[in-house]
């Protein structure tokens, strides 16, 4: 595998398995880098394996997608091999997922990354903002992680939204669940936040969260922001969130108003023996490219 930048990696995988249509990096539009980082869930674990299963389930999945009517994968799709990382301190480990990050995004490419814990988000978003100026994140997700700190470092995943807040404004979907000292300090924050008991009130919801965006959009889903009923591999799977058809509809609406640049899909944490939850991500990634894509 011929690859332009170095970086520690382990045995490649491919999304979409053997597509029809192989690509190089060069040629491709989309890249795809699994990050298996799991260092700071505090309860449930097991997100290292989180792309490896995405991965493997990506392989069984039909290329066509009969809701827009288009086959993108010709686009060109690499995927790159699992990074490996760095054990010891999270500073560096931080510092090379948004060194590989700003290679990818510096050659132009559509960077998909799947997690791992929502640690990697903020090294993400700051490779992503220093090449697009006046970037904005969407965030999907249960929790708001506004922590400044949690269990002694600010790389924790429940900080994962204040290490992003220091290069992108903020909105965020489907918040259900926050700590009281998060709930003092929000206001004081560049974010503006959709709580899921009662955002779905206003039956304009979606074309309220499109207009709180900017231009560049970034997009981080952690999964925990579905509905634990068609997403229970998660850590903190916390009651309602959105449906399949909600957040396809979210996706779909944003990327059709805004230029989305990147995203990731993090937090699955896989259960053995059931493939649904897996195969629920890849498909996830594979709609985002569709909507990013079909027309072009």
């Amino acid at each position: 595998m011929s690859l332009p930048f170095e970086y520690d990696h382990g045995t490649p995988h491919t999304f979409g398995g053997a597509l029809p249509e192989p690509r190089s990096f060069d040629d491709s539009r989309v890249v795809i880098l699994p990050v298996p980082v799991d260092r700071t869930t505090s309860y449930g674990g097991g997100t290292r394996n989180g792309p490896h299963e995405i991965l493997q389930a990506s392989s069984h999945m039909e290329l066509w997608d009969d809701e827009v009517g288009a086959d993108v994968h010709g686009i060109g799709m690499f995927t790159l091999p699992e990074m490996e990382l760095p054990f010891g301190e999270l500073e560096p480990l931080m510092a090379e997922i948004q060194r590989v990050a700003a290679e990818v995004l510096d050659r132009d490419k559509f960077l998909v990354t799947i997690g791992g814990e929502h640690s990697i988000t903020p090294p993400l978003v700051a490779a992503a903002a220093a090449k697009h100026r006046g970037l904005h994140v969407l965030q999907i997700d249960a929790h708001a992680d506004l922590r400044e700190t949690y269990m002694g470092t600010p790389h924790n995943h429940a900080c994962a939204m204040y290490g992003s807040l220091k290069h992108a404004e903020l909105t965020q979907v489907g918040i259900r669940s926050m700590s009281t000292e998060e709930a003092a300090a929000v206001g004081g924050f560049n974010t503006t936040v959709f709580y899921d008991h009662n955002m779905r009130r206003d039956p304009d919801w979606i074309s309220k969260v499109v207009a709180s965006l900017g231009d560049p959009v970034y997009i981080t889903i952690d999964v925990d922001g579905m509905d634990p009923a068609i997403m229970p591999a998660t850590g903190t799977p916390e009651p309602g969130g959105l449906s399949w058809y909600e957040i396809l509809a979210l996706l779909r609406a944003t990327i059709a108003s805004r230029n989305v640049i990147a995203c990731d899909v993090v937090e699955l944490s896989p259960i053995p023996g059931m493939h649904a939850p897996n195969f629920l991500c890849a498909k996830l990634v594979y709609k985002i490219l569709t909507y990013k894509f079909a027309g072009k």
